[in-house]
């Protein structure tokens, strides 16, 4: 019996994938047009910003913008604060949330799922509803104006146990039991098994917490009124504001700058979260 021979993909499915990487072209193209024209006004003189017609490549490149960026603001103590702010609070809901997750992935225990669903509700509970009983609480505990404040409220995420959860059951449960026979204890299991299998889930934990931490606006604005303790979003606001609100040079250069922490991430750690997102939704 013979089969009739393939003529691989017809023309109507070469023209649709054609045109489905047409468009993916274009949307991306369209999302990077405000980050080029971002670059490129802070590369522009002050006047030229906002130049009708509008030109995209600046006829002169101004690289005294950010000579006077570092020199005339203070954003190099921005951006230590956020540093120290975005790392501190990604190291800490990395290890809680996947430590939770362990138990709520592994641990049989009475109310595991009911406890785990009241968690994982609070996400649809707005910070906006309960920041003002947060703030005073705080006060009172004399961590106002303080990292200890952002620090507090940011170490623990009802998302990153989510996320956790959903990829570690996706690792075989024979794995932890071949464990449990051989002496070792969950904490072992945790750290020894577990956490080298999930790196995908964490890498993506990491770059979410730490792009929501350095972008954070609203929480320092509350929490940090000593300007030395501002973070990069706090001080651009105040430069757009106070001090340079006429010169956008300068702020835009502030932006590029506030961009180049997260691209580097992003870019690291790309493989792993692409894989991490794409399998945390499944159970194995």
């Amino acid at each position: 019996m013979t089969t009739a021979p393939s003529h691989g993909p017809s023309i109507a499915h070469r023209l649709g994938r054609a045109m489905l990487y047409l468009f993916l072209i274009i949307a991306g193209a369209a999302l990077l047009v405000p980050f080029f024209w971002m670059v490129m006004s802070s590369l522009k003189q002050p006047s030229a910003v906002f130049s009708v017609p509008v030109r995209w490549i600046p006829e002169v490149f101004d690289w005294s913008n950010y000579q006077e960026l570092w020199s005339a603001t203070g954003i190099l103590t921005w951006i230590r604060n956020s540093l120290f702010l975005a790392v501190t609070v990604t190291l800490l809901q990395t290890l809680t949330a996947s430590f939770a997750a362990y138990g709520f992935a592994r641990i049989r225990f009475p109310g595991r799922d009911v406890l785990f669903l009241a968690y994982i509700g609070t996400i649809a509970v707005p910070w906006q509803s309960y920041m003002i009983p947060q703030f005073i609480i705080l006060s009172n505990l004399k961590l106002s104006n303080t990292f200890w404040s952002v620090i507090v409220l940011q170490a623990f995420t009802a998302f990153g146990v989510f996320l956790m959860k959903q990829y570690y059951e996706t690792i075989p449960e024979d794995l932890s039991e071949a464990a449990r026979l051989d002496g070792l204890s969950e904490y072992g299991i945790w750290r020894r098994i577990m956490l080298p299998l999930a790196v995908p889930a964490i890498a993506s934990l990491v770059l979410l917490t730490f792009v929501q931490t350095w972008n954070d606006y609203l929480g320092p604005l509350l929490y940090l009124r000593n300007p030395d303790l501002w973070t990069l979003p706090l001080g651009l606001q105040g430069m757009a504001s106070n001090l340079f609100d006429t010169n956008y040079s300068l702020l835009f250069a502030g932006l590029t700058i506030s961009v180049l922490p997260i691209a580097i991430v992003f870019l690291l750690g790309q493989k792993y979260f692409v894989e991490g997102m794409a399998t945390s939704g499944m159970k194995g």
